[in-house]
């Protein structure tokens, strides 16, 4: 059974308004929508009754209703005292990483923290492609390490660490495979790859529709990772908008990757949220400061990323 489903059922229940269960769970109202219709389908009946007026709940939707709550409640009665009981047992930090790049930093001020803070232990995950901010905002990451923009008005962020540009990832074979660089207008007409799942509107570093001249840009299929995405770049199903440092990475056959030539760069810059454990990241934040300027102290190459 998806959690997900089971907690918007509830709060639609509560609020019987889908803009409300939007706000709410921080979704789109059309989310809202399929995640209730995945559990109406699962159920095999309606849950609630949908007017242009009002929502209610049908006889059936009330049951479940009722029978769900104390359960889910106590579910999440116990996960936070679990929570609690490893914050007064022993101190980790949960960190989060968006591409290879804010991996490496990452345990780079992991490897500083074994010295200056033996104590406090630190966890990596990677961030998920398909939900940038889930992980943080439910509390699985206190920090992530993240390419920018960010916009979340709920989340606090550093000063930018590192800087780089980006490369446009297309099949070996492709007409703009052979070039020295593109711009932005010459993504008229690629089919770029697309992110499944709820990713912000303004991730148009990621994901634009359109040519700074206003020529449309094709679309290819939705993706939930880098290997997936690039999977399908080498079998001619599209093409990925990317970090410049994808290229040295991830160099492999079939995928050819062309410097993109654009006046803002990728930013790369500590997220967390208000009510975290301040100081872990604060001393994370000035050491990620450091470990950003010693990387590359020693000349970078064209195109890598540059401290700030």
């Amino acid at each position: 059974m998806d959690h997900n489903e089971l907690r918007c059922f509830l709060v639609l229940a509560e609020e019987l308004h889908f803009g409300r269960t939007a706000a709410r769970l921080r979704l789109s109202r059309a989310r809202v929508s399929q995640l209730v219709q995945r559990l109406e389908r699962r159920v095999g009946a309606a849950l609630f009754t949908r007017t242009s007026r009002r929502v209610e709940l049908t006889g059936l939707g009330s049951r479940l209703r009722d029978e769900l709550e104390p359960h889910h409640r106590g579910i999440e009665d116990a996960l936070a005292r679990a929570a609690a009981s490893a914050r007064a047992t022993e101190a980790v930090l949960h960190v989060g990483f968006s591409t290879p790049l804010a991996g490496e930093l990452v345990m780079g001020v992991t490897e500083r923290l074994r010295v200056t803070r033996p104590g406090l232990t630190v966890e990596v995950c990677e961030v998920p492609l398909a939900d940038p901010f889930g992980m943080l905002r439910s509390g699985d990451f206190d920090l992530q390490l993240a390419d920018f923009p960010v916009r979340e008005g709920d989340l606090l962020h550093g000063p930018t660490l590192l800087t780089e540009g980006r490369v446009l990832a297309v099949p070996a074979g492709h007409r703009l495979a052979g070039r020295p660089a593109v711009t932005s207008e010459d993504l008229a007409g690629v089919a770029l790859l697309t992110i499944e799942g709820e990713v912000p509107e303004y991730w148009r570093h990621h994901l634009p529709t359109r040519t700074p001249g206003g020529r449309p840009i094709g679309r290819g299929p939705a993706v939930t990772g880098l290997q997936e995405a690039l999977t399908l770049v080498a079998g001619g199903r599209g093409a990925l908008l990317t970090a410049a440092h994808i290229a040295r990475y991830y160099g492999r056959p079939g995928v050819a990757y062309v410097p993109v030539e654009e006046d803002e760069p990728l930013r790369y810059r500590v997220t967390w949220r208000p009510g975290g454990p301040d100081g872990a990241v604060r001393l994370f934040g000035s050491l990620a400061r450091e470990v950003a300027r010693d990387r590359t102290a020693s000349s970078p190459s064209p195109g890598a990323a540059r401290p700030v």
